[in-house]
């Protein structure tokens, strides 16, 4: 629909245009539809790959909670849960490159390089991390990590003993 046609012959042509409105600058130079376009898309695209390389940061309070309900001992369910949350940030850094080259812009000549997007890989990676933390935290408060002495035993080698004679 072409509205300047109706800028003519409209009733309401004597009212003064609304505040902060310029007929100049809406009638001025507009930049080319396209590249207006592009940018707005590639815009978008940043956004949404950020909210991409936060998305392990934002799943770690359910995945805390779902720790907290399995409980402290070691049974099949912590297990499995403890074996999900270890592998799951491992699976998600191999991937990485895939996951965000939908993300790139339209003028990346390689859309699945680690230097595409690489600040959102990085905190991508530091969210898997942070979650794979949270993992061996759980591991370590069910006893299974090596983490006191007594885990060690096997390793040590004991002493010579003394010769002691009691006469």
């Amino acid at each position: 629909m072409d509205y300047s046609t109706l800028e003519s012959s409209s009733k309401w042509r004597h009212l003064p245009p609304p505040p902060g409105f310029s007929k100049s600058s809406s009638s001025s130079k507009l930049p080319d539809k396209g590249s207006v376009q592009t940018a707005s898309y590639d815009k978008l695209k940043v956004s949404r790959a950020w909210d991409a390389a936060i998305a392990p940061a934002k799943a770690l309070p359910m995945q805390a909670f779902m720790l907290y309900m399995s409980g402290g001992g070691v049974q099949i369910f912590s297990m499995g849960i403890v074996f999900m949350l270890l592998l799951t940030p491992f699976k998600n850094i191999a991937g990485m490159n895939e996951s965000f080259a939908q993300f790139a812009p339209t003028n990346a000549t390689n859309p699945k390089s680690i230097m595409t997007l690489s600040l959102q890989k990085l905190v991508f990676i530091a969210c898997n991390l942070l979650t794979l933390g949270v993992g061996l935290w759980k591991c370590r408060s069910m006893g299974l990590l090596p983490t006191g002495s007594g885990d060690w035993l096997a390793f040590e080698t004991r002493g010579v003993p003394y010769d002691i004679s009691l006469y």
